[in-house]
């Protein structure tokens, strides 16, 4: 998907990813990272999402990447904040920064970020970023993703699955396999739970789904070996 059309979505707001409340999978699972408050969460391709307040209301200061300025701008709005705002540059790239109560997003192309802009990130939350992304990108945003991040980061991974030939994404079914062979070679892959969403989300049957799951996978850095 090409930035043409997230901005269009937006412009349209055709939002309908936007969930009116904190997910309650990353309540539920969140603390068996062990994230210690105070530390600083990455939400890459992070929208306008309350999951964000909610884990600045555990103590996190949270970090997001958004390519939408309308998303952005309405986040803060919604909450009756007025940012602060900056610019940095990463190397040839030049981002906006809106920052206000413990949240900073970054407006731009989560890609042109590196190691420097997420310098300190202790840990990631991923519920929109890797399933909203085609195949040829979701490689290229997971070999982004380990690289950017310090080594010893840890993460929240959530994502759904169905028969791709029933639905054109995004939202993009990412099985179990798939998550393995992108994120094992540097992480511990751990699958926290798979759950039946159907019932749940009449609007992806109306888009001619028989079957839809969500999994939640807990991504911790390799124990070193002894």
């Amino acid at each position: 998907m090409d930035a043409g059309f997230w901005h269009q979505r937006w412009q349209n707001a055709e939002i309908g990813f936007h969930q009116p409340r904190p997910l309650p999978l990353l309540c539920k699972h969140w603390p068996t990272l062990g994230v210690a408050p105070g530390a600083r969460v990455f939400v890459p391709l992070c929208g306008k999402s309350l999951d964000m307040v909610w884990l600045a209301e555990q103590g996190h200061d949270v970090l997001g990447v958004e390519l939408s300025p309308l998303a952005v701008a309405a986040f803060f709005a919604e909450r009756g904040l007025l940012p602060e705002t900056f610019e940095s540059r990463y190397g040839t790239h030049s981002v906006a920064h809106w920052q206000g109560r413990r949240i900073e997003l970054i407006c731009g192309d989560a890609f042109t970020l590196d190691a420097e802009a997420l310098r300190g990130c202790d840990a990631f939350y991923d519920r929109a970023a890797l399933i909203a992304l085609p195949p040829t990108l979701r490689e290229r945003y997971v070999a982004w993703l380990d690289g950017a991040l310090p080594a010893d980061s840890r993460g929240l991974l959530i994502t759904l699955e169905y028969d791709q030939r029933e639905m054109t994404g995004p939202p993009f079914s990412v099985n179990e396999d798939e998550v393995r062979r992108g994120f094992a070679p540097r992480r511990e892959v751990t699958l926290l739970e798979r759950r039946d969403l159907l019932d749940d989300e009449p609007g992806f049957a109306a888009r001619g789904l028989r079957a839809l799951h969500t999994a939640v996978y807990r991504l911790n850095p390799h124990t070193p070996a002894l």
